[in-house]
């Protein structure tokens, strides 16, 4: 049995069991949720504050986690990225008043600025020469130039719509995040087969999201147009129909593509499309 470090609570919490469930991983419900089990998997999953993951995969509490790779750089723990889910996209960004006049990065120096994220801001000031004042934070960071705390802050943004409901704006992005599965350097070689199974099953769910399969039936005079107009992966598969003169196509197609690609199909005379949603992809 291997074990996996999640986020106790929050937004990466709630995607990272939806993950796990497409990727056919039962989980048994936990009150105390600290620990609990999968019922078809051979996993357990430790439900952990996101900045404490690190360390446990790094000190082998956990075999894998996931988190994101601003708490990771954050920490400084000794683990290795093994696998991007594909979710929890996000940047830490430096952001001032919105009214304040912004000249570039010589504007932090001497101002104070609140982050929960000290170490990542320290070096990105010691690297391009700012002197800045650092004011760690835990909780709402976001508040601190209202209440006089603090002259900017450094934090998450996803939409942004935070900072803007706080009287803030992002000027300057410092890294980009997402969710991360991580784990120790040198993994324990008895459990190495179970976590590449788990990845496995994660590629598989992470390489059907935004696919649609389709399937359409072409005239057989018009099938190396319909080819031409179908984006497809490697090649489509191509099926004789009952009436000769007519062929199947089937195949995967982007899901941003997927309306362009039907009214094509049509204008040439293609019949019964069918588009069908993906669940698993496995290459």
């Amino acid at each position: 049995m291997i074990r996996i470090a999640l986020q106790a609570k929050g937004r990466l919490n709630e995607e990272s069991m939806n993950l796990l469930a497409d990727a056919g991983i039962s989980v048994e419900e936990s009150k105390r949720k600290l620990l609990s089990k999968a019922n078809n998997f051979p996993l357990e999953i430790l439900y952990l504050r996101d900045d404490d993951i690190p360390q446990a995969v790094a000190n082998r509490i956990a075999d894998v986690g996931i988190v994101g790779l601003n708490e990771v750089k954050e920490k400084g723990s000794p683990v290795d990225i093994l696998y991007e889910p594909g979710f929890g996209k996000c940047r830490l960004s430096l952001a001032i008043p919105k009214n304040e006049p912004y000249n570039g990065l010589q504007y932090f120096n001497g101002k104070k600025v609140a982050t929960s994220y000290p170490k990542i801001l320290a070096e990105y000031f010691r690297e391009n020469g700012i002197q800045g004042q650092i004011e760690e934070i835990a909780g709402s960071v976001e508040i601190a130039p209202s209440i006089g705390m603090t002259d900017a802050v450094f934090d998450i943004v996803s939409s942004g719509g935070t900072l803007i409901s706080n009287g803030l704006v992002e000027v300057e992005t410092v890294m980009y995040s997402q969710a991360v599965l991580i784990g120790p350097p040198a993994p324990d070689p008895e459990k190495e087969p179970l976590i590449r199974k788990l990845i496995f099953r994660l590629e598989s769910v992470k390489r059907s999201k935004g696919k649609k399969y389709i399937l359409v039936n072409v005239p057989n005079d018009k099938l190396d147009r319909a080819l031409e107009i179908i984006p497809c992966m490697k090649s489509p598969t191509l099926l004789p129909l009952a009436d000769q003169r007519w062929s199947a196509i089937h195949t995967v197609v982007d899901e941003e593509l997927i309306w362009d690609v039907t009214e094509q199909l049509k204008s040439i005379g293609a019949e019964d499309i069918l588009i069908l949603s993906l669940e698993r992809m496995i290459l």
